[in-house]
């Protein structure tokens, strides 16, 4: 699958860019809804996804740019050339960091938030289901990339390269020519890192779906927010054991992504423990469905 959707002189529209797009409308619409349902205005969803975008590309960037990744590009090169770092869109969105997007993302709300005087923990749970969704459908665009891949495999799901287009080369043959790495590519099959991962955001954003609906009356404001911070770093803590290029920290065998997985799951784990220690919930607590509901039965209007 050719990685550029169309091209209009010098301007092309990758399909890298049109997922990370797509999935932003469609975790903004989840956002709504959420919103809708816990009785909050869903306009400020809308009013604040366009400084969400753009922060997150600018932490998504330089995540990557001060990274150092195996066999990749990273400080080294963009120290040297400074011009690349702005070049995100080169190559069909390649060098992006997914952990910087999200803390752009998340800086960029908990201003608005703050500027609007809005409840904070309230709203990250909102914006949570969406935030799962929006990320299992960018990890595709890793797919039309061709890149992030793990290593060989024999299974019947590992993930094939189509030679005819640009892809990035596996870690095992750097070094080698271009003729060695094109035969090893033709027959070989790669664990598909980025559908592991585009899978466990789908089983997150039903589990808090479901059970932040399910469990309403026994969670707080922030919880849902809370349970992503051990959720995601989980699944992303088994994922770069796939990972032979991944930008190793200064502890030995743990990746850079690992370590800032087990410091959230840390503190995710740590933060709801200490928030339901003395806390206990009240008999009267109900789902916001039961809430809207008793209200409409009150509240007098059109028969």
């Amino acid at each position: 699958m050719n990685p550029v959707l169309i091209s209009i002189g010098p301007f092309s529209v990758t399909w890298y860019g049109l997922l990370i797009v797509a999935g932003a409308v469609v975790g903004a619409w989840i956002a709504t809804l959420e919103a809708k349902r816990r009785g909050e205005d869903p306009e400020h969803i809308w009013n604040v996804l366009p400084w969400i975008l753009i922060a997150g590309i600018i932490g998504a960037r330089l995540y990557h740019v001060f990274s150092n990744p195996v066999g990749g590009l990273g400080w080294s090169w963009y120290r040297e050339h400074p011009l690349d770092i702005i070049n995100f869109w080169s190559g069909g969105f390649r060098g992006l960091g997914i952990f910087g997007a999200v803390l752009g993302g998340f800086l960029a709300l908990l201003i608005y938030l703050r500027v609007r005087r809005l409840n904070i923990p309230r709203w990250f749970d909102i914006v949570i289901p969406g935030v799962l969704l929006a990320q299992a459908l960018g990890r595709f665009g890793n797919f039309i990339n061709q890149e992030l891949y793990g290593p060989p495999t024999t299974l019947p799901w590992g993930f094939k390269i189509n030679t005819n287009f640009p892809f990035q080369t596996p870690t095992e043959m750097l070094g080698r020519s271009p003729q060695e790495i094109l035969e090893y590519v033709t027959v070989t099959r790669f664990h598909p890192t980025f559908f592991y991962e585009s899978l466990w955001n789908v089983v997150g954003f039903a589990l808090v779906m479901i059970l932040g609906r399910r469990w309403y009356h026994r969670l707080r404001d922030g919880d849902i927010f809370l349970f992503y911070l051990i959720w995601y770093p989980l699944g992303r803590l088994i994922v770069e054991m796939f990972r032979p290029d991944a930008w190793v920290s200064g502890l030995p065998g743990l990746a850079t992504a690992q370590l800032i997985s087990l410091m959230l799951l840390v503190i995710g784990v740590v933060g709801l423990i200490l928030r339901h220690r003395n806390w206990k919930p009240t008999p009267a607590a109900s789902a916001p469905e039961a809430v809207d509901s008793a209200a409409a039965v009150d509240e007098p209007g059109d028969a």
